[in-house]
């Protein structure tokens, strides 16, 4: 394998007024008899495989160094071309920052769909045809290479990576020990890495919050301790919880969580916490849809009516909880599940109306579905029609009461559906395992563990964080807040570009934060400048899935969590990031105390007009969410209007497409529409400054855009014009009341 240079009486004498570059590319002929011959050097490292045929590698000044090794790029795409499903790769050395190793990042485009490739295993592939250090630490799956205009591949145009390593970045260091191997086990199964070295920090591997939850939970089933989620954040490499969970295994928690067991049906069922305050909210207000939860979905294609009925039946077989009515015995709700039920699907033809009508019709029936409200004490709470358009177009409308679901739910839903609707299709059985436990256990669980002492020291925490706290967070409104909320409201949403949201990321994983601790410490800054507050209460929703056991089961597991903010002082945004930080881990570290336990403890002022502890929430989904993928079927989720809000202001982000979209939920007795733009506006704003500038005061931080800051030096003009003016004015008259007198 070598450099190929061409000869002959083809090749060029050098380039025009070019002599360095000359002398570089068109070198003598030893080979050739003629007086003065050139080779010309192309560039390309090229092998021979044959008589006569050589085979083209790649480009010499490809050649790279990486942890002291010299590697051919050409050689590492020519490896991965070779694998099914890769139509086009392209091969990079990258360093991250000044000073770092640099790692090698494969771009790869799929033959059909980059969703149809396994990294994984290209990576495992790989590993066996190359060395270590030939192995990118990192795919990044493309729909297209950039190309120049000549059509040559543009790898300067080739987009950064999203921060991610892996163990070969650094060096692999295998375990060392059996606690370590077991948590290289989990970190694998998490984050989806075959290899992990146990000093690969889990959010440079692209781990986050939710999933270092999930990390924890599966600790907790392997060694059977308590790791608290503010140590794995302290200690997020495997070297590091492996000797946390050591020291635990030698001396258990005070407050030993025990695991979640089936519990017999025989006597009565009570609910969680979180079901029993919806309970009573229904019987202050029966028949009211405030805690509806629909979904709307399209079907384009070949819909198999038959296997979808099948599919939804099997599913509420699955889950306990779909089968469950909550009726009062002796006062107090309690749970009623039923053997079995088959959920019905009704069918509603449209097809035979007029396009107009079709599309009046639906908007109609769907309103009418999220509205109609669902009783409790009888149940079903799960309703599920299917709208048919034309022979290849549905509208599938499903609906649960929240007190059977919440968003982690829908997610598990959607997964369970497309495995079983793909299974029964092929006329194959169920592929999915049945469940240890259901919601009726967990619910039990929770009120045996979460009494006593272990109860009084997780409240000890929240009144300490929360004691003091203003009652409402003051936002400048468009109208007087009314003495009885109504609960009507409107959405609004904007998107952050994909170079602020690449820098908001690499901002949190420099500071050592998550992307949701940066987002709500942005967030919070606005409130603070908007309201003059320094002193901010943001509520937020947590998955709750703290248990392995509850990770597979749908039910109302979703809790509500107080942040407070602190905005006093000379405060930089760094210094803020780690105040939020803080307060985040020590939230999610006391998150098993249900909102509605801790509302009763706290007992804050009770107004009509607003919702205690908190009136503005933030969040930020990193939930799983897979897209319903159905054989001959195209699925796409239809976006439901807001008309119902539970708080003031919320802000709800979730990363499409590399960019976050925000989507806010607004009061509309509080706001007008273009009161919430410019808020998206002063809020991209905030975030670009940030991003800017880290260390700077949140006070100076930027929060006006260019054309708003113009306007109002427009403004602040004329108005110094009209001062100045008013003054001539009187000046004059009191010159001319001089002269009179005089």
């Amino acid at each position: 394998m070598g450099e190929l240079y061409l000869g002959g009486v083809g090749v060029g004498r050098g380039y025009w007024r070019r002599a360095e570059l000359t002398a570089a590319k068109f070198v003598p002929d030893p080979y050739g008899g003629e007086r003065g011959a050139r080779l010309y050097r192309t560039g390309d490292v090229v092998r021979q495989v044959g008589a006569g045929v050589l085979e083209y590698v790649g480009r010499a000044d490809y050649q790279v160094k990486v942890r002291g090794h010299r590697i051919e790029l050409g050689e590492v795409e020519a490896a991965l071309r070779e694998q099914e499903g890769v139509r086009e790769c392209v091969v990079v050395a990258r360093q991250e920052e000044e000073g770092s190793d640099k790692r090698l990042v494969a771009y790869v485009v799929d033959g059909a769909s980059t969703a149809g490739l396994d990294t994984g295993e290209l990576r495992r592939v790989l590993k066996k045809r190359l060395p270590d250090h030939m192995v990118p630490s990192l795919f990044v799956l493309m729909e297209e290479l950039p190309l120049t205009a000549n059509g040559k591949i543009d790898r300067r145009a080739l987009p950064e990576p999203n921060g991610m390593k892996t163990s070969t970045e650094r060096g692999y260091i295998a375990p060392r020990t059996p606690v370590e191997e077991m948590l290289a086990g989990i970190w694998s199964t998490v984050l989806g890495i075959a290899k992990v070295s146990i000093h690969d920090t889990f959010f440079d591997l692209g781990g986050h919050s939710l999933l270092a939850t999930q990390v924890i939970s599966r600790v907790r089933a392997a060694f059977d301790i308590e790791i608290r989620l503010p140590t794995f954040f302290e200690e997020p490499t495997i070297a590091g919880l492996a000797a946390n969970v050591e020291a635990a295994l030698q001396e258990k928690s005070e407050f030993e969580v025990p695991p979640i067991r089936p519990v017999p049906r025989s006597g009565e069922l009570p609910l969680s916490f979180a079901q029993q305050r919806l309970w009573f909210l229904d019987q202050w207000e029966p028949s009211s849809p405030f805690y509806n939860a629909p979904s709307v979905l399209r079907l384009s294609g070949r819909l198999e009516l038959a296997v979808l009925q099948r599919t939804l039946c099997e599913v509420v077989r699955r889950h306990e909880v779909l089968r469950t009515s909550f009726p009062s015995v002796a006062g107090q709700p309690r749970q009623r599940i039923v053997e079995s039920w088959q959920p019905a699907l009704p069918l509603i033809d449209l097809s035979g109306l007029d396009q107009a009508l079709v599309q009046e019709a639906t908007k109609w029936l769907v309103q009418r579905e999220a509205l109609q409200p669902f009783d409790l004490a009888t149940g079903p709470l799960l309703r599920a029609t299917l709208l048919r358009m034309s022979a290849e177009e549905h509208v599938l409308l499903f609906t649960m009461h929240h007190i059977v679901s919440d968003g982690w739910s829908m997610g598990l839903l959607v997964r369970e559906v497309a495995a079983l609707y793909k299974a029964y299709q092929e006329g194959q059985e169920s592929p999915l395992e049945e469940l240890a436990v259901q919601y009726a256990d967990y619910a039990v669980w929770q009120r045996e563990w979460l009494a006593g002492e272990v109860l009084e020291g997780q409240l000890e925490y929240w009144r300490r964080q929360l004691a003091g706290a203003p009652a409402v967070l003051e936002l400048p409104t468009d109208r007087p807040r009314p003495r009885v909320q109504s609960y009507r409201g409107a959405t609004s949403e904007f998107r952050l570009s994909e170079e602020l949201t690449a820098g908001l990321k690499e901002l949190s994983r420099r500071s050592g934060v998550t992307l949701f601790m940066t987002l709500l410490a942005g967030f919070e800054v606005l409130l603070w400048r908007l309201s003059g507050q320094e002193d901010i209460c943001v509520g937020t929703a947590i998955a709750n899935r703290t248990r392995r056991e509850t990770e597979g089961v749908i039910g109302f597991f979703v809790n509500t969590l107080v942040l407070r903010a602190e905005l006093s002082g000379e405060l930089s945004f760094r210094e803020l990031l780690g105040r939020v930080r803080e307060v985040c881990l020590g939230a999610s570290g006391h998150q098993e105390v249900p909102f509605e336990r801790l509302v009763e403890e706290l007992r804050p002022e009770r107004s009509l007009s607003h919702s205690p502890l908190f009136q503005v929430a933030f969040g930020l989904d990193n939930a799983p969410r897979d897209e319903l993928e159905l054989p001959g079927l195209k699925l796409t989720g239809i976006q439901l209007e807001d008309e119902v809000v539970r708080f003031d202001l919320t802000l709800w982000m979730v990363e499409d497409a590399g960019e976050l979209l925000g989507r806010w939920t607004y009061r509309t007795e509080l706001f007008d529409a273009q009161r919430i733009e410019q808020m998206s506006r002063h809020l991209e704003t905030l975030l670009q400054s940030i991003v800017a500038n880290p260390d700077a005061a949140v006070e100076t931080l930027e929060m006006f855009t260019a054309a708003e800051k113009e306007q109002s030096e427009i403004e602040a003009t004329v108005r110094e014009d009209l001062i100045s003016e008013k003054l001539l004015m009187t000046t004059r008259k009191a010159v001319k009341l001089a002269e009179s007198v005089t």
